[in-house]
């Protein structure tokens, strides 16, 4: 294939974005079928306590996912900044200390998701009757996490040089798979659970191998070779001084959410089917924002590394301006056919019934989400992760804790527990705003 590298130091900015972003959201559609084909294959052919067990699980998986997915932007943004510099041999450094930091991180995210499963699920307050689906939905997954890994560490490297073409059309075709597979496995061979989950790593796997086999046969200085896979010290003190505050951010957001679950748990398992299938909707709804947001960070990255100051606050405004239109946009609709969305996953009159409440509540919330994604991404793509991850810690767990044990306390019910997620996001977003004018791309030696 022939190279689709971008340089976004010059020409349109609008232009750079759009064409940027929706690969990136077509693949982060793909990408969000895999646990979303599986929750609704569960909830029609299955049952109800199996669809909870799939879809309460997201926060533990998120847990040590996320956690390796912070490294991904650390090197993503060293990446890109080297890219946009012409520093070829640095960037050389770059990817192949990306792709051995991947192989060690993948051995440790085995045993470390392998050993959690019960103590979280425990902790989640999982109720008996959907306990062992999720452990054996848990240890499927965990046991093959490096597929997951190495595509998302693969596709972040050719993103980072403007490519999020190649990285589509492979996840396109592994997400395809994973729903053909899903529906022989639960169908053909009536395997529940176990189907569905054997389904998602087997696919992922076959995405992590294309894209490998694409970094592997790249002529340019950001492909791969063996004789070249080692750690660089330079490259990995950049990765890790940017990554690690991803990466704790992630996992401990994640694991915070790992309280939430435990909240609707205590609600029983139609109350758990139905946040599940709420939740499958809600990420369809933020893909548009999440791509623009990394799409502003390797923008934001290569016109930081190109000293171009000025284009890269351009590029932060039409970033905000093209997420607030999408997300609005989606989220109308979501909200006036929230049924109907809901009745695709679970036929279970309840479960519909909660999931609903759900979507009635956050949907009007769903705006404040552009501000806090897309300057945390332009924040990340000069350098700055720490703030960001100060900032989203301090929203996402601390103040969201303090806010579910309060109203717990209270005598609260379902709503407060729903709304622990938007007083997040509308807190996140004042602080971020302030960091971002506050930050060094509107210092006096802008270009």
């Amino acid at each position: 294939m022939a190279r689709t590298d971008s340089d976004m130091t010059q020409g349109s900015i609008w232009r750079h974005l759009v064409r940027f972003s929706i690969p990136m959201a077509v693949g982060l559609l793909f990408q969000q079928l895999y646990n979303t084909v599986d929750t609704m294959v569960v909830g029609q052919f299955v049952g109800q306590q199996a669809q909870a067990a799939v879809g309460s699980t997201g926060p533990i998986i998120n847990t040590v996912v996320g956690s390796c997915a912070g490294l991904a932007i650390g090197a993503s943004v060293i990446i890109s900044q080297r890219y946009g510099a012409h520093d070829r041999q640095g960037l050389s450094k770059a990817v192949h200390t990306t792709i051995a930091l991947t192989f060690l991180i993948s051995l440790i995210a085995t045993g470390i998701g392998l050993m959690v499963i019960d103590p979280m699920l425990r902790f989640m307050q999982t109720p008996e009757d959907v306990m062992e689906e999720s452990r054996v939905y848990l240890t499927i997954y965990f046991s093959g996490i490096t597929g997951v890994l190495f595509y998302n560490m693969g596709s972040g490297i050719l993103k980072a040089v403007g490519d999020s073409r190649r990285p589509l059309l492979f996840l396109i075709l592994s997400a395809l798979l994973n729903t053909g597979l899903d529906l022989l496995f639960v169908l053909q061979f009536h395997m529940g659970v176990d189907g569905v989950a054997y389904a998602t790593i087997l696919s992922q796997f076959i995405s992590a191998a294309l894209i490998l086999a694409v970094l592997f046969r790249e002529e340019s200085d950001y492909g791969l070779r063996l004789r070249s896979l080692r750690i660089d010290p330079g490259s990995i003190r950049g990765i890790l001084r940017l990554g690690l505050p991803s990466s704790i951010q992630s996992a401990v957001t994640a694991f915070s959410n790992v309280f939430v679950q435990a909240y609707i748990n205590y609600f029983g398992s139609a109350c758990m089917a139905g946040y599940g299938i709420y939740g499958k909707v809600d990420a369809f709804v933020l893909i548009p924002v999440q791509a623009i947001a990394m799409s502003s960070t390797t923008f934001v990255g290569q016109n930081w590394g190109a000293k171009q100051n000025k284009r890269a606050q351009e590029g932060v405004k039409t970033a905000v301006i093209m997420s607030f239109i999408s997300t609005a946009a989606l989220g109308i609709i979501v909200y006036a056919l929230a049924r109907q969305l809901l009745g695709a996953f679970s036929p279970e009159p309840e479960v519909i019934e909660f999931g609903e409440r759900f979507i009635r509540i956050v949907t009007p919330f769903y705006l404040t989400t552009c501000f806090n994604q897309t300057y945390a991404g332009a924040l990340r793509g000069i350098g700055d992760a720490t703030m960001p991850t100060v900032i989203m810690l301090a929203s996402f767990v601390v103040f969201r804790q303090i806010y579910l044990a309060v109203t717990r306390a209270l005598g609260a019910g379902f709503l407060a527990v729903a709304l622990a997620y938007p007083v997040g996001w509308v807190m996140c977003s004042a602080l971020l705003i302030i960091r971002y004018r506050r930050s060094a791309l509107f210092s006096k030696k802008a270009i």
